[in-house]
């Protein structure tokens, strides 16, 4: 994993509609009648345009022409309690929605238009947000990632030499570049979180139940799906979550609301540098969480060391989850996907995660035994504790090649055992979790710190990400020139 300098850094922020403002300052923009819609809309897919060739982080096509753009705004809420009437965004392409195909990033379905939008796509769509086509992601989402074996990997716009992250890199890839300033991600073992993390963005893995499920989450034995949204700004995410609540509140679980602003009191924070798989975080990662450590006792919080909330069992029992669901993809894929599913056209991972579920399948009813069990572990040893401080990932991000499904497979599988060690406690005990950036790397790579909050605690992690926000500004791609400028001099 050591520096591949001879790959640029690539961005498309410019003195166009969206500049470089986050979704917040431009629906301001917008109701104050600085900006249109269609202005916001087509710089988007200006950008879109640009970037595709550098970062790969589009399955459909880009629109042109006026009436592939009024198709696009056709249906925008015109509410005006909607907050991002008129935004551009793009939804990961394991979500259905109308008219566009999905094809769960694999080359073993046929892409088709899909027929009706997913549940949770309505829910997003309902504040307004403008969908400009579908993000890429690894195939069904089980790769750490965005490297699908059937075509171009998803490149990062820090350094297009190295990983976004997965399972929802190409909608980090579009917000970090500036493509879009907000876009769908979804999370069953840190795929909301950990291209965040790759990205130098927000990613919130909310509560289990906090927003709509889709249909597929719905169907598993233990639900360890969430979706939500990448930002570049904590403000962002939390007025996404406020006026989610206006199209779906969960009555079991206590109101975000909307948050504004750092808590205003002390909390007391956990602190986790090492991975219950044994693995030894790595250096940088170690003290992009030590600082983070640092700045929240300054802020008056009090942090301390805590034992790992489940025991040492639960690295073996996610995995096998992990096999289950790719055996289920095999076995079951054309009743699951509705579409026509050549088996035999499934990458290496997911071949490798079903072979080794089928060596180990009578284990399985003690596994969800003690997944399950999780959340009440997590609940009590969270008793003392308002968050838990924890790297998002093992070590640093890769480089493209090294977590690509065309590795052989135990040499993969060891790989990503070691990379994913933090991120998927939050999906079996159903707690919210936040990546945030914490720091960069030698080589100028963002590093990220996760925050993971009680059951439903997703105000708190906000308050506390307010307050990291404030007191460590985070670093941006560098903005010199213009990446994109620089391509329109040379075509």
């Amino acid at each position: 994993m050591a520096a591949n300098t001879g790959q640029p850094s690539f961005h498309t922020f410019r003195d166009d509609a969206l500049g470089q403002y986050d979704a917040t300052e431009l629906a301001d923009l917008l109701k104050q009648g600085k900006r249109t819609s269609e202005e916001l809309i087509i710089a988007s897919l200006e950008r879109a345009r640009l970037a595709q060739p550098q970062l790969n982080a589009l399955v459909t096509p880009i629109a042109e022409g006026p009436e592939a753009l009024s198709k696009l705004m056709a249906g925008t809420p015109e509410s005006a309690s909607a907050r991002f009437t008129g935004i551009p965004t793009a939804i990961k392409d394991n979500t259905d929605v109308q008219k566009f195909p999905t094809t769960q990033g694999t080359d073993a379905l046929q892409a088709r238009p899909a027929q009706r939008t997913s549940p949770f796509a309505d829910q997003l769509l309902a504040q307004g947000l403008v969908c400009i086509g579908k993000t890429t992601l690894p195939e069904f989402g089980f790769n750490a990632t965005t490297e699908p074996a059937h075509r171009e990997p998803t490149r990062n716009p820090w350094h297009t030499g190295y990983s976004t992250g997965a399972s929802s890199g190409g909608s980090a890839a579009l917000v970090a570049a500036g493509v879009l300033p907000i876009a769908h991600a979804n999370d069953g073992g840190g795929s909301i979180r950990i291209p965040a993390a790759c990205c130098g963005l927000v990613g919130l893995k909310p509560s289990r139940g906090r927003l709509v499920d889709n249909d597929a989450a719905k169907s598993l034995p233990i639900n360890i799906v969430a979706d939500g949204v990448v930002t570049r700004s904590v403000r962002d995410t939390a007025n996404f979550y406020h006026d989610a609540e206006h199209y779906y509140r969960n009555p079991r679980l206590p109101s975000i609301g909307l948050v504004e602003k750092a808590a205003d009191k002390p909390l007391r924070i956990g602190l986790i540098l090492d991975s219950i798989n044994g693995k030894r975080t790595d250096d940088e990662t170690r003290q992009a969480v030590e600082s983070t450590a640092k700045s929240l006792a300054e802020m008056g919080h009090h942090v301390e060391e805590m034992p790992m909330p489940v025991p040492d069992t639960f690295p073996a029992d996610f995995a096998l989850y992990w096999g289950m669901l790719a055996f289920g993809v095999r076995q079951n894929g054309k009743r699951l996907f509705q579409a026509p599913f050549d088996r035999k056209k499934v990458d290496g991972l997911t071949v490798g995660l079903d072979k080794a579920f089928k060596k180990r399948f009578y284990r399985l009813p003690a596994a969800l035994w003690r997944l399950r069990r999780s959340y009440h572990d997590y609940a009590r040893a969270m008793a003392g504790f308002d968050a838990v401080l924890t790297p998002v990932l093992g070590h640093t991000t890769p480089e493209i090649g090294y977590l690509s499904p065309n590795v052989p497979f135990e040499e993969l599988f060891e790989r990503l055992f070691s990379y994913v060690s933090f991120t998927p406690l939050a999906n079996t005990t159903g707690a919210p979790a936040i990546a945030l950036p914490g720091g960069q790397t030698s080589n100028g790579l963002p590093i990220g710190i996760q925050l993971m909050g009680k059951h439903g605690g997703e105000k708190t992690l906000l308050e506390l990400a307010f307050g990291l926000e404030e007191a460590q500004p985070w670093p941006t791609i560098p903005q010199r020139e213009s990446s994109a400028e620089s391509l329109d001099r040379v075509v």
